[in-house]
């Protein structure tokens, strides 16, 4: 027993000298950064704090637009959330969630293709890596609904549509919504054997959707 307290008190040294080393081993790596890198390393962390906050009040005004009963309210509030977004953009270009915002702001104010190009630049690398893949599926979905209301080619519009749609459902199989639009893009192409699979997707995935069991009802 005396001999098995032993060798449990020097692993415990052990384990706390070598504890006392990394620690030491980082003093020194940070001792060793260049000044201007730690500055640069200090203004970045602030420039996404205060893109955060420009982030969260476009977010209200967003919220507030869209309660907005008066027309003209509601899309000047929207251009206000729209100022705040392009504010967090330039402080956090990197930060998907202020593209969105910015995105949102533009449909709410009638600017479908401006809002298509912020969306652009949130689902493409590298700036889509700050998204998870339930964002990125929404993000796919949004985009797909705003082109399908562009005054582009009706064709194109659906095809691209289709495209944003199946990727949509592959960062999320339970993506209800991107299923039922999806349902209904291939039932506008005539793809009836594809769109009845993909209603019955939406359904399993929710039971409730009265759009998924109306598609179904057309295709019966």
């Amino acid at each position: 027993m005396e001999m098995e307290a032993q060798a449990l008190q020097v692993h415990t040294m052990s384990f706390q000298v070598i504890l006392a080393l990394v620690a030491l081993g980082l003093m020194w790596a940070l001792q060793g950064l260049p000044r201007s890198l730690i500055s640069k390393l200090r203004r970045r962390s602030r420039s996404r704090e205060q893109s955060r906050r420009h982030f969260v009040r476009g977010a209200q005004l967003l919220g507030r637009s869209r309660a907005a009963t008066a027309q003209n309210s509601g899309r000047s509030l929207a251009r206000e959330a729209a100022a705040e977004a392009d504010k967090a953009i330039a402080l956090d270009p990197m930060d998907a969630a202020s593209h969105i915002l910015k995105a949102l702001a533009l449909e709410r104010q009638g600017h479908a293709t401006a809002a298509i190009g912020c969306l652009d630049a949130a689902l493409a690398p590298p700036v889509s890596k700050s998204l998870s893949a339930p964002e990125k599926s929404d993000g796919l979905l949004k985009r797909a609904e705003l082109e399908l209301e562009t005054p582009n080619s009706k064709r194109r519009g659906l095809e691209a549509a289709v495209d944003d749609l199946k990727a949509s459902v592959g960062f999320n199989a339970r993506n209800f919504k991107a299923l039922c639009l999806l349902g209904t893009c291939y039932e506008k192409k005539g793809m009836l054997v594809e769109a009845r699979k993909v209603f019955q997707d939406a359904l399993e995935a929710n039971p409730s959707s009265q759009e998924a069991k109306a598609g179904l009802d057309r295709l019966s």
